[in-house]
């Protein structure tokens, strides 16, 4: 019965991060359970994907459907609900969720991050009436509109207008400084006559009536601090999804980051972290995967420190 059963090892967060360190973590016998309040985290949210390894382009969430049917293999424990609340009991970790709680020896956190918000007036007021975080999710809802902004100069926002350009007849893309894609998004970005790249630039207000309609901006774009537009797609980054770990006395860095190891622990023994949580600097999925996977044999490596009787990778224990 769920409550009753302790688990080597409980993975907070159920995307291509956490599911890859399920398959890691079965494949070395451990017993995995898997938590994830939604199923593929950010990825599933991603329209293209062209940088993982072995898929020269899929959608995120064919990905992520390939990544769940090979963790399904290995059948671990998979619980859909977010885990509300996290205590250490003894040598023991007492993971809640809103129907049961669960007790694991060891705790990988792969709770991603969530999107950041321009925290700007007009932007909660016609949140999903005009203002979104997710282009895929939402850009299919305006096909033949007129114009769309999109916020941000990273990669994201790059790669995104691409999208919003296959629904929109023009797409404004505004970044505040610089814009820093991965090239070939630049170039695919400005080979598109339907999007205008503008850079320097601040939207300072969302307006409308029952949707937003209308951006305000810090500077002039054809004579005008006014831009009207049916909808606005803001690609900032991320927040990381740190706050269980910090209850828990987890050190983060100044951005919410949980500070790991190059063997993805953490300040607190059993406790580990992989993928966007994390403070490593780059943020990609095959480099979260790739944290994952070291998380595990970390895992593994201390669970066997501590004395248990672990079958089927005994070339890997500690003497």
């Amino acid at each position: 019965m769920p409550g009753k059963e302790v688990y080597d090892v409980a993975i907070i967060g159920a995307g291509i991060v956490g599911l890859a360190g399920a398959v890691y973590a079965r494949r070395m016998n451990l017993k995995t359970i898997v938590f994830g309040n939604e199923r593929g985290g950010t990825l599933a949210k991603t329209h293209l994907v062209e940088n993982y390894p072995g898929f020269i382009s899929l959608s995120g969430p064919e990905l992520m459907d390939k990544i769940l049917a090979h963790a399904k293999v290995y059948d671990p424990t998979i619980i859909m609900r977010a885990v509300l609340d996290i205590k250490k009991k003894g040598k023991l970790f007492e993971l809640s969720t809103k129907k049961e709680s669960y007790q694991a020896k060891m705790v990988l956190f792969a709770t991603g991050s969530k999107w950041k918000k321009l925290n700007i007036p007009g932007e909660e007021e016609f949140k999903n009436k005009g203002v979104h975080y997710c282009a895929s999710c939402d850009a299919p809802l305006y096909k033949g509109k007129k114009t769309a902004v999109v916020v941000g100069g990273g990669d994201s926002a790059v790669k995104e207008s691409l999208l919003v350009a296959e629904y929109f007849d023009e797409v404004y893309v505004l970044a505040r400084s610089t814009f820093k894609p991965e090239p070939i998004n630049m170039q695919r970005a400005q080979a598109n006559k339907k999007i205008h790249l503008i850079d320097g630039i601040q939207v300072k207000e969302i307006k409308g009536d029952k949707f937003a309609n209308e951006v305000i901006l810090d500077k002039p774009i054809n004579n005008s601090t006014s831009l009207k537009m049916d909808a606005i797609f803001i690609e900032i980054g991320h927040i990381p999804l740190s706050d269980l770990a910090i209850k828990l006395g987890v050190k983060t860095n100044k951005k919410g980051e949980i500070i790991i190891t190059r063997e993805a622990r953490t300040n607190i023994p059993n406790i580990y972290a992989a993928g966007d949580v994390g403070d490593l600097k780059f943020k990609q999925a095959i480099t979260g995967v790739g944290e994952a996977v070291t998380a595990m044999y970390s895992i593994y490596d201390d669970l066997a420190i501590d004395g248990l009787e672990l079958k089927g990778y005994s070339w890997f224990v500690k003497k």
